[in-house]
C-alpha cells in the first residue's frame, strides 16, 4: 500500500472537514434565526446564512439532534408559492427551557421559557416583597425549581428581571426604591447563589426589567424588524425606558443608559425621589394615574391592575377621562424629547402606557408629533408592546444567549 494519499480521497476529506467547520460555525446564527422566527424554512435558512443547501441541511440536523429545533420531515410550500418546497423549521416544543423570574413592587413571578420566547409554565409568587433580597430571590428560585420538577425539562440557565438600574459588571441593583431593598444590592450574585443551591443547571443573570422587555419585544414582539427601537413602560411603580440601537440593546458604559423616568415633564409637579420635581417617574405611573383620577389606591390588587380596571370599566367617568388625558399629555411630552434626541424608527409602550395608548391613540401620537422636530417631519410609529410577560421572556433571553452563541459548547 502506497504511503501517498489518493488526491481524490484527500480532497474529499478536506471538503468534509471544511463543511463540518463551516456548519459548526453557523449553528449559533442558524439557531438565532429560527429562535426569532426569521428562518421558517430550510430554504430561508440557506439564504440567510449564505451557505450551500447541504450545509444548511447539516446545520438544521445538528440543531435537531441537540433537541433545539424540529425539521418537518415532509417539505411543503405555502399556497400560491413557486419553486421547490422546503422543509419547515420550528423550535422544539419539548426542548430545553430557561428559568425566568421577575420581581416587582407587588410580588414576583417565575416561569419556564423555551426557544422562540414561548412560555412553557408560569407561577405567581408572594404579594409582599421582603426587604431582604436573599429571602425574595430564594423564594423565586424555589418556585422555579418546582416548575422544573413538574415539567421534567432540562434547564439551560436562569435570568432575573428587577425594577432597578443594574450596574455592570458587578450586577448591583442601584436604585430598587419600590422594593425597599438596600441600594447597591448584589442581586446577580445572590440570584446565582440561590440557583446553584437549588441544583439548577446553567449560568444565572440579572438585568433591568424594561431593558429585558425591550430585548424580548425586539426579538419576538412588536419591535421585530426595528433597527432603532425605543421602549417606554410603567409597571407597578415608576417609569422605565430602553433602547435597541442597530439591533442590539444599548446598555451604556456600565448598564445604566436611558433612565427616562427622570425626564421632567411637569415643572410644578410632584417631588421625585431623585431630588427633582415633575419627573415621568412620578407623573406617569399607576400611582399618579389613580391620584389624578381621585381614587384612593386599595390593597386588594396591584396599582397597575387598579389602573387597568379604571380605564376599562370607568372611562366614561369625566374624572377618569381627564386623568387619562393628563397622563397622555405628560407621557407624550417625554416621548417627544426622546424622539428629538434618539430618532428611533419605532416606539413601543408597555404596562399602563400601553393602556393609555389604547384609550386614545390619536391624542398621544398628536402630542409627540407636535412637540418633536422629527415627529413633525413624518411621525414615528407608536405601538403597544406585543408580549404579555415581556420582562420574563427577556430574562429568559439572557439565559438563552450562551446557547445562541454556541449551541454545541453550551449543550453538547
Amino acid at each position: 500500500m502506497s504511503g501517498k494519499a489518493d488526491p481524490r480521497t484527500a480532497g474529499e476529506g478536506t471538503t468534509s472537514r471544511t463543511r463540518l467547520e463551516r456548519g459548526r460555525g453557523a449553528l449559533g446564527p442558524a439557531l438565532e434565526l429560527v429562535h426569532t422566527g426569521r428562518a421558517p424554512t430550510r430554504a430561508v435558512l440557506t439564504a440567510e446564512l449564505g451557505v450551500t443547501r447541504a450545509t444548511a441541511g447539516a446545520v438544521a440536523a445538528e440543531l435537531e439532534a441537540l433537541g433545539l429545533i424540529r425539521v418537518d420531515a415532509r417539505p411543503g410550500a405555502a399556497a400560491g408559492s413557486q419553486g421547490r418546497p422546503s422543509h419547515r423549521l420550528e423550535v422544539a416544543d419539548d426542548g430545553p427551557v430557561a428559568l425566568a423570574a421577575q420581581v416587582h413592587a407587588d410580588g414576583f413571578r417565575a416561569a419556564l421559557v423555551g426557544l422562540g420566547g414561548r412560555i412553557v409554565a408560569t407561577a405567581p409568587g408572594c404579594e409582599v416583597v421582603d426587604a431582604d433580597p436573599a429571602k425574595v430571590l430564594g423564594s423565586v428560585v424555589e418556585t422555579g425549581a418546582e416548575l422544573l420538577r413538574e415539567t421534567g425539562r432540562r434547564c439551560v440557565g436562569a435570568g432575573l428581571a428587577v425594577p432597578s438600574a443594574v450596574a455592570e459588571p458587578e450586577g448591583l441593583a442601584l436604585n430598587p426604591l419600590h422594593l425597599a431593598w438596600p441600594a447597591g444590592a448584589p442581586v446577580r450574585r445572590i440570584f446565582a447563589e440561590q440557583v446553584r443551591a437549588a441544583g439548577i443547571e446553567g449560568p444565572a443573570f440579572a438585568a433591568n426589567d424594561v431593558n429585558l422587555a425591550a430585548l424580548a419585544e425586539h426579538r419576538h414582539g412588536a419591535g421585530r424588524g426595528a433597527r432603532d427601537l425605543l421602549c417606554v413602560a410603567t409597571g407597578h411603580r415608576g417609569v422605565g425606558g430602553a433602547l435597541v440601537l442597530d439591533g442590539r440593546l444599548h446598555m451604556g458604559s456600565s448598564g445604566l443608559a436611558l433612565e427616562v423616568g427622570h425626564l421632567a415633564v411637569n415643572p410644578e409637579g410632584r417631588p421625585c425621589h431623585c431630588g427633582s420635581r415633575g419627573c415621568l417617574d412620578v407623573e406617569a405611573d399607576p400611582l399618579a394615574f389613580l391620584t389624578a383620577a381621585g381614587r384612593e389606591p386599595g390593597p386588594e390588587v396591584s396599582l397597575l391592575q387598579q389602573s387597568y380596571d379604571l380605564i376599562r370599566d370607568h372611562y366614561t367617568d369625566p374624572a377618569v377621562r381627564t386623568a387619562t388625558e393628563a397622563l397622555i399629555d405628560r407621557l407624550g411630552l417625554g416621548l417627544a424629547g426622546l424622539v428629538n434626541i434618539l430618532n428611533p424608527d419605532r416606539i413601543i409602550l408597555g404596562g399602563l402606557h400601553r393602556a393609555l395608548l389604547d384609550a386614545d391613540p390619536e391624542r398621544l401620537r398628536a402630542v409627540v408629533a407636535d412637540r418633536s422636530l422629527w415627529g413633525q417631519s413624518g411621525g414615528v410609529p407608536i405601538l403597544p408592546c406585543g408580549l404579555d410577560h415581556n420582562s420574563l421572556v427577556g430574562a429568559a433571553e439572557l439565559a438563552w444567549q450562551p446557547v445562541l452563541d454556541d449551541p454545541l459548547g453550551a449543550l453538547g
